[in-house]
């Protein structure tokens, strides 16, 4: 498995943690790949992070017993006051996720902007 990742303020100076990070996937994921990018993520939370995006769209297969420890990830990025979306989820990679019980656990985008941009969206003040 490889990733990348990227860091982009999405949000104006003074806003709270504006910062947005995606990690980028690309692969076959078993459960062991899919238990390190949890980890990755539980370290950057540590370190402040609350605003992530895993993208998918360069992701064939998962093995769906690592979705479990994503969906724990998430609920820790909320309780913390954060989120991670996830985008670029083939049918295919979906079809996996509903299969493990993580149907409704994460907003879902097509494109890795999407989902970055949502972060900005439900911060923008209502007029």
């Amino acid at each position: 498995m490889n990733w990348a990742s990227e860091s982009r303020q999405s949000i104006p100076a003074g806003a709270v943690s504006g910062r947005v990070e995606t990690l980028c996937l690309e692969g076959e994921l078993s459960e062991q790949d899919l238990l390190q990018v949890s980890e990755d993520l539980l370290r950057r939370l540590q370190r402040g992070l609350r605003q992530a995006v895993v993208d998918f769209s360069e992701v064939g297969h998962l093995d769906y017993r690592g979705v479990k420890a994503l969906v724990a990830r998430v609920e820790g990025y909320r309780r913390a006051g954060g989120d991670i979306k996830l985008s670029g989820l083939s049918p295919y990679l979906a079809a996996i996720f509903r299969a493990a019980g993580a149907h409704g656990a994460f907003e879902v985008y097509p494109h890795m902007n999407d989902a970055r941009a949502a972060f900005a969206l439900s911060r923008a003040p209502f007029v």
